[in-house]
């Protein structure tokens, strides 16, 4: 197996498992990753899901030995697996829980995608975060839609044609990722963070990640009347209700 999953409490645990490969990606991975999402999303006690890896670093990326094996396969071949590879990015998207990346190491092309994926990024001091592919003359032509919505243009073309890696602290300035915490301390740190996300209202945070996602595009005014019906959705739930409730006898 290339991937780890666990479940206890609030929170759902996804571990890349290839750290003799540095956690490259391969068509098992992303198979079992798509598994591993899909029972996190059904699973009735888990709020949060939690993206790590085994091993030095987080992903170097897609498996070029795979990339090499297949590099006659041809055009039906290649789009067939770029489009796994845009689902299985997707489905992080589209999965009704946060989904929250911790990085240690190296976070590189499809690997560096697969945190930017997820709905917030906390990282090691220590971590690496970039896109070599330029360097082998390929394009990370899929994951350029995460850096784009989360970095500007100028910064995305720099980062994408450099082929050269940025540290944590610099890819945090850029907005590519939530928090850095020194290393030393880490785990204990992403532990409370989890822990914080997870006492929220779940049905608050998934709404605010479907309605955040939802108006990515939209014309102003389109966003706008998508935010008015998720405000009448939202107060209908239980949560709101009871919220409302505490607040007034406060008052």
């Amino acid at each position: 197996m290339s991937i780890k999953y666990s479940a206890g409490g609030a929170v759902a645990r996804i571990t890349l498992s290839r750290p003799e490969k540095r956690n490259a990606i391969d068509e098992r991975m992303m198979a079992e990753l798509s598994e591993a999402l899909a029972k996190a999303a059904f699973d009735a006690e888990s709020r949060v899901v939690v993206l790590a890896a085994e091993g030095p670093d987080f992903c170097a990326g897609m498996d070029l030995q795979m990339m090499a094996e297949t590099v006659n396969a041809g055009a039906e071949e290649f789009s067939r697996q770029a489009g796994r590879l845009a689902d299985l990015y997707q489905s992080f998207r589209d999965h009704p829980k946060p989904v929250v990346a911790t990085v240690r190491g190296r976070a590189l092309g499809g690997g560096c995608g697969l945190a930017l994926a997820c709905d917030a990024v906390l990282a090691a001091e220590s971590a690496k975060f970039g896109f070599p592919e330029v360097n082998i003359g390929f394009v990370p032509a899929i994951v350029t839609v995460f850096l784009r919505r989360s970095v500007g243009e100028k910064q995305a073309f720099e980062l994408l044609t450099s082929g050269e890696p940025i540290d944590a602290r610099r890819a945090c300035e850029l907005g590519m990722i939530t928090h850095v915490s020194p290393d030393a301390g880490f785990e204990a740190g992403a532990e409370a963070y989890l822990a914080k996300l997870s006492a929220k209202s779940a049905s608050a945070i998934g709404m605010t990640k479907e309605l955040l996602y939802t108006i990515d595009g939209m014309s102003f005014e389109a966003a706008l009347q998508a935010g008015t019906r998720m405000n009448a959705l939202a107060r209908a739930t239980e949560d709101a209700k009871r919220g409302f409730e505490r607040f007034a006898k406060r008052k």
